[in-house]
């Protein structure tokens, strides 16, 4: 399997308890509903994944959210593609003009 979490390290860095406390913690705090918001709209589906709400290795419960896999899913690709998208767009370095 290649791509996705085939080569990933991500989980290597999850708190330890993560799949025994943290995880079943948040889902149970937020009764398996999934809290994806679309403006005022709660989605409120059933809840299997526990997301960052600010990307990163911040493992505090205030910041972990339970969502839905469809949502995780767009909200994972949407990061995905900003940090593509603002790769792609840093100017290359100019040469210098005496460099040949």
């Amino acid at each position: 399997m290649s791509g996705g979490w085939a080569d990933s390290t991500r989980r290597d860095e999850l708190p330890p308890g993560w799949y025994t406390v943290i995880r079943p913690y948040v889902l149970h705090r937020d009764e398996y509903r999934c809290r994806w918001r679309e403006g005022r709209v709660v989605c409120g589906h059933h809840a299997n994944q526990v997301d960052h709400i600010v990307p990163g290795n911040d493992h505090r419960y205030e910041n972990l959210q339970a969502l839905c896999a469809h949502h995780h899913a767009v909200k994972s690709s949407r990061e995905g593609n900003a940090a593509r998208w603002a790769v792609r767009t840093q100017r290359p370095p100019e040469r210098h003009p005496g460099i040949i």
